[in-house]
């Protein structure tokens, strides 16, 4: 796979498709590459150095269903490209506002066989298949010798139908480069091209279009550079890169780009098949992904079932949890971390541990993708989704978004959904179990549910207290106390959706009102 330089990670834009340009691919690409300062220009580049700043939005993390996407924090980056020797190493300063308020220093050294992380302290560990495979695919996407690389490969080079980026219809190639499809839109007057598209697979949202819209375009050692970088995921913008400096050509010290022998021959390969590329790149986008190519868990972890009480099962080891709870007649399951990877496995674990017993509901807590991205897998196996006011639309959205790159179970026998929506409170219950369901007011999410199981007196919350030792006090903490007064639990165990289990007992201080 070519590595380039640039980093580009791009989305989703709306699609629309015209009758093909009279343009020939090989003469869009000629102009293009004549639009950019010509072949010698572009060749001439050995080496870049750029200087930037970043911001980030995650929609899947929104406050409301379907709404504003939320903002991630700030960054800057210091990218150093070896074009030659197919090298780039990025050095990371971000200013998170979410999911937590922090400082993330680190930097991310990717050659065309391997790549390192390396943490603030210089502490380096070899990435993961699929995010090294994320970084090859996105470090072509956003390389300003792509058009160069479609000239010098005509065959890598086919013609497609117009395609649409905001309303306007641009001529457009299909470039295939390693296993990966790019299309590249052209602006009629200038040739520059206007994005680099792929269409991807997103747990969510379905098949999507992810673009990288190219702006802002300067001249840099006679070839011409795009400085500013928009990527957007279905129309909506998840990063945004403006370049404040751009050097052609400077030496890069052999130390920058260099990885130790003991890393460099343990270093996983790139991964070649079933990258989920949209879960890889916003989860790094968020600073939040698990690098593993068990997507789950680390290297040899696994999930595993911890017993709470009779009948409730917390199921941990991985990034997100879920709680198991069975009935007389049938299991209810909280929550759907990641895709179906996991689902499945719950779902088999769940009927093993409770034979006879279909899975008859799924709670969902609230409607962002690191809970929900497998809730399709339970809508096949027949289980009614439960799912707090107001996101019932969002969710029948979600059951009806096509899954033809990656097809999941709902999209192999499709079947149709029942979605119930919690307003305040709904109870499951038959002569053995009774589960409360309640709709809390809460700084994280609109619409959110905590779920009691009454007997085992267990509470289940996700996101809003994530247990990891001592709880502490904040306007999450404070949101489950009020509920907890308000419905007259008392003494719980608290199973999270994150981390562990907390002893309601234990932890006044932090649930107590303002």
């Amino acid at each position: 796979m070519r590595t380039a330089l640039s980093f580009a990670f791009a989305v989703m834009a709306a699609t629309s498709v015209l009758p093909a340009a009279a343009q020939s691919p090989a003469e869009l690409v000629q102009r293009a590459v004549a639009a950019q300062g010509g072949a010698d220009a572009l060749r001439a580049l050995k080496t870049l150095t750029i200087k930037g700043t970043a911001k980030h939005w995650e929609p899947g993390q929104s406050v409301r269903a379907g709404g504003e996407a939320r903002f991630i924090g700030d960054s800057t980056f210091l990218t150093r490209a070896d074009i030659a020797n197919q090298a780039i190493r990025v050095d990371w300063d971000r200013d998170m506002k979410f999911v937590l308020v922090e400082r993330l220093r680190y930097s991310e050294i990717v050659h065309r066989n391997y790549g390192v992380a390396l943490d603030a302290k210089g502490t380096a560990r070899p990435m993961s298949g699929m995010r090294l495979a994320a970084h090859h695919r996105e470090y072509t996407r956003g390389s300003p010798l792509m058009m160069l690389r479609a000239l010098e490969n005509p065959k890598a080079v086919t013609a497609i139908a117009d395609q649409r980026l905001d309303e306007v219809a641009h001529p457009a190639i299909a470039f295939h480069a390693g296993t990966t499809r790019y299309i590249v839109l052209f602006d009629r007057k200038s040739h520059l091209p206007v994005a680099v598209r792929t269409r991807d697979a997103d747990h969510i949202y379905g098949d999507s279009d992810y673009d990288l819209i190219l702006g802002d375009w300067k001249t840099v050692n006679g070839a011409r550079l795009a400085h500013s970088l928009s990527f957007r995921l279905g129309g909506r913008e998840v990063q945004r890169l403006t370049y404040t400096e751009v050097t052609a050509n400077q030496p890069i010290a052999a130390d920058v780009l260099a990885v130790p022998d003991k890393l460099r021959t343990t270093a996983l390969a790139a991964a070649s098949a079933d990258v989920p590329y949209q879960w890889v790149i916003r989860r790094m986008f968020l600073g939040r992904l698990m690098d593993s190519d068990a997507i789950y868990f680390p290297p040899g972890g696994g999930f595993k079932l911890v017993e709470l009480a009779p009948n409730v099962q917390h199921v941990v080891g991985g990034t997100a949890n879920n709680l198991i709870v069975a009935m007389k007649d049938g299991i209810v399951i909280f929550d759907a971390p990641v895709n179906e990877g996991q689902s499945r496995w719950v779902i088999d674990a769940a009927k093993k541990a409770y034979p006879g017993r279909r899975v008859s509901h799924l709670v969902l807590t609230h409607h962002h993708m690191d809970h929900t991205g497998g809730m399709r897998t339970y809508v096949a196996e027949g289980a009614q989704v439960i799912v707090p006011a107001p996101t019932k639309a969002y969710f029948e959205q979600v059951v009806k978004a096509p899954h033809r790159i990656a097809p999941d179970a709902l999209a192999k026998q499709p079947r149709a959904a029942t979605i119930l929506e919690v307003n305040e409170t709904m109870t499951l219950k038959d002569d053995t179990v009774q589960i409360n369901l309640h709709n809390i007011p809460n700084p994280h999410s609109e619409g959110m549910l905590i779920g009691h199981v009454v007997q085992a007196n267990v509470l289940w919350v996700t996101d809003l207290i994530s247990p990891r030792g001592p709880l502490a006090r904040n306007a999450a903490t404070i949101a489950v106390g009020n509920a907890l007064r308000k419905h007259n639990i008392s003494g719980a165990l608290i199973a999270g959706g994150h981390g562990t289990t907390a002893k309601q007992a234990e932890n006044l201080a932090a649930l107590a009102a303002n």
